[in-house]
């Protein structure tokens, strides 16, 4: 099964970066906002220049009072001569009607004093001016006209007419503009501020006092921080409310996902048809549900999913939200767990009233039994948190009120740990099981994972399949990955055959130690041991054939292996097939025994093994002479291995602990017997096995039996060990809908 669906992208993204920009944008707002109500474009006025024209407009409004025909005679000299209408002794006065020389001479006249005063004639009326240069002595500001003044303590705003003059013959022809403008001053005594308001009256302009708010001109500072401050609080109690936080126990965790988010379909689930077929049916149901309530049919409510880690669970729960094309909650069981009693519960209530409110759409918890553990082992009236999770859960899912249009996708590989009252119908309606695949759905898997991978012609996936029994689909995608590093570190173009035996030993076997250094007597002694267990399985017909012998150091604590590949799925064992593996595992010690008469300690695996085999025939198979019989109870998880709460539950009593103890010596003690006489009729192969492996450290299957024809004085299989074929046969049928299974 696939496990690289077409699109990566979550619905969840990282938070800081998004938190750093909201300051960013904020602290940028507030400085341009703090910039503009501060900023000021009124024109500044010198407080000198201010007095010298409001002087000039004070003469001129005294002149037009005492002399009333004063403007009519001016108006007459202005078409005959432009400088004889004189309005005072003190005062230097020119004419500006269309343009005349008066205004040139003005302008020319800039750059050797500081400011100038004049009374020019605008629009037929006199007006007073004054000219103040620029910094730079080539540009000049001409102010005219004052009005609408405002005194303050320490500035003074108002109006005036303002041109900019740049010494040019078409000065004349620039239009004065109506602007702001604004004189600093000091704090003034009493006689100054009296001059400068005697000097107002005179001028007959508008004025007045004027008492501005200067809070956000004096204060911006602090409020811009005052701002950053309120921003950074406000980013902090968002981060707050996040995963994790204390503001955010009672809410759900779940992740929600859209149609686009989730692009993985069925196409991308390989080798577990028969679960991809039982839960097509509740998608056709989201799509159709019209089809199923006409029949009178309801939605599930529930699914479970289980099977053993890694045979692709969630992808398939990944799969039936992108084919569904509802919202998709996504979460896992231990979410809801929390050191506080409550919290947990509230959480699935949050949960699924986001998910009503969506209706209809699918909730999806990984690893349930996290989260639905039997309440059968907590004392009677326990308040403790899992529990009260799991309560919330069982209403939640089937109570009084119930959910309607929410489907709940759940996964476990311990279905053996959950209540019971989670598994019934009306909660989770169906259980689909999602095992191991065999060859076909091996090579589907395959097929899928090798579609980005550079093959080699001799590939061949079907024989990969039948050599990884037992693998699963996130097995298969870590051996097609491990050979790919195989050929690119072996500087191969493309990933053959060998590289996949390879990464079979090595995902089975672990990493091979070459550079492991080995005294002489250990290395002879493990050849010795690994051609026992070489020989004694070729020379077995109810045994699986041998794939490869090796003396090369793998894994932990293997000093040499002997592997075995079975030929076909098996699914049932034989007592004489029990029999023959327990053989297989102790042929290396007594081939040690043999040739050093002496063993050691590299039998320790083999002989717990063999062990437990055969107190398996004792005590679960009743294949021993106390009988048919079952001794215990077997509580391990039937998907984990070495899992289960204390793995057995003993079920008999001391005398008969005695009595399965000197049945399963006895058991031992005759495979001990019959593979003796095996190793000793074929010691001449023995040597000639050790020997080869001595020489080359590993040799395959072929090479194997090559030696075994080459050196063997007999018949090879071991007389009695092959059964009579039974006379039934399987008949083929032309269709398989009726094929019964057992």
């Amino acid at each position: 099964m696939s496990d690289n669906p077409k699109s990566s992208r979550g619905s969840s993204e990282h938070r800081g970066s998004g938190n750093i920009w909201f300051v960013l944008i904020v602290i940028t707002i507030a400085v341009l906002v703090s910039a503009f109500l501060v900023s000021d474009n009124r024109k500044r006025l010198a407080y000198p220049a201010l007095k010298s024209l409001l002087a000039q407009t004070a003469e001129l409004h005294e002149a037009v009072h005492q002399q009333p025909s004063a403007p009519q005679n001016t108006a007459a000299n202005d078409d005959t001569t432009s400088n004889d209408a004189q309005v005072s002794a003190s005062s230097q006065t020119t004419t500006d009607t269309d343009g005349s020389a008066a205004d040139q001479q003005d302008s020319q006249s800039e750059t050797s004093a500081e400011s100038s005063t004049s009374i020019v004639r605008r629009n037929g009326k006199p007006v007073a001016r004054i000219i103040v240069p620029g910094e730079d002595g080539k540009v000049s500001y001409e102010f005219s006209n004052p009005s609408d003044i405002r005194v303050a303590d320490d500035r003074i705003t108002g109006k005036v007419d303002y041109r900019v003059l740049l010494g040019r013959p078409g000065d004349a022809n620039v239009q004065p503009t109506r602007v702001d403008f604004l004189t600093i001053r000091g704090y003034p005594n009493d006689a100054i501020a009296a001059d400068f308001i005697a000097l107002l009256e005179r001028s007959g302009v508008s004025w007045d006092n004027d008492r501005p708010s200067r809070f956000l001109e004096n204060h911006w500072p602090e409020l811009l921080m005052i701002g950053v401050l309120i921003a950074l609080g406000i980013v902090m109690l968002r981060r707050m409310g996040g995963v994790g936080s204390p503001m955010s126990f009672s809410r759900s965790r779940g992740k929600l996902y859209s149609e686009d988010d989730l692009p993985t379909t069925f196409e991308d689930v390989a080798g577990i048809e028969e679960a991809v077929d039982e839960v097509r049916e509740v998608v056709d149901f989201l799509r159709n549900s019209e089809k199923y309530q006409s029949l009178g049919g309801r939605i599930p409510k529930g699914v479970l999913l289980v099977g053993p880690p890694g045979t692709g669970k969630t992808l398939l729960a990944r799969a039936i939200a992108g084919e569904a094309g509802v919202p998709f909650f996504s979460l896992s069981g231990s979410d809801f767990v929390e050191m506080f009693v409550g919290v947990g519960a509230a959480r699935v209530r949050d949960m699924f009233t986001q998910a009503t409110n969506r209706a209809p759409c699918i909730i999806f918890i990984d690893e349930l039994d996290a989260l639905g553990k039997s309440r059968s082992g907590t004392t009677v009236g326990g308040h403790d948190e899992r529990e009260q999770t799991l309560n919330a859960l069982l209403v939640e899912m089937d109570g009084f009120g119930s959910n309607s249009g929410v489907i709940v996708v759940a996964a476990t590989n311990r279905p053996e740990t959950l209540d019971p009252a989670l598994l019934r119908p009306g909660r989770f309606d169906r259980h689909v099981l999602v095992d191991r695949p065999d060859v076909a759905g091996r090579e589907q898997i395959l097929s899928v994972h090798v579609k980005n991978v550079k093959l080699d012609e001799s590939v061949d996936l079907r024989s990969i399949a039948s050599i990884t029994s037992g693998f699963v689909g996130a097995d298969l995608a870590n051996l097609v990955n491990e050979a790919a590093l195989l050929a690119a570190r072996n500087e191969r173009p493309a990933v053959g055959m060998e590289e996949f035996n390879d990464a079979v030993e090595r995902v089975t076997a672990g990493l091979e130690k070459k550079n492991r250094v080995m005294n002489e007597d250990e290395k002879i002694r493990v050849a010795y041991h690994e051609s026992g267990h070489a020989l004694v399985a070729a020379a077995l017909p109810n045994t699986d054939p041998v794939h490869k012998v090796s003396i090369i150091p793998r894994g932990l604590a293997a000093l040499g292996y002997m592997m075995q590949r079975p030929e076909s799925e098996r699914f049932l064992m034989t007592k004489s097939e029990l029999e023959s593996q327990m053989k297989v595992m102790l042929a290396g010690t007594l081939a040690e025994e043999m040739i050093f008469q002496d063993i050691s300690t590299g039998a320790q695996n083999d002989l717990e093994r063999c062990t437990e085999t055969a107190r398996g025939m004792v005590m679960d198979y009743g294949m021993s002479r106390l009988g048919r019989i079952n001794l215990r109870r077997s509580t391990r998880s039937p998907f984990l291995n070495n899992g289960g709460m204390g793995e057995y539950q003993v079920v008999h009593s001391e005398e008969m602990a005695k009595m399965i103890d000197k049945e399963v010596s006895r058991i031992v003690d005759d495979m001990l017997v019959q593979t003796r006489e095996i190793l000793q009729q074929r010691r001449e192969v023995l040597e000639a096995v050790t020997q080869r492996l001595l020489e080359v450290e590993s040799i395959d299957s072929d090479e194997l039996m090559r030696l075994i024809r080459e050196h063997s004085a007999g018949p090879w299989l071991v007389p009695g060990t092959v059964n009579e074929k039974p006379k039934a046969k399987i008949v083929p049928r032309k269709s398989d809908d009726n094929v019964q299974s057992k």
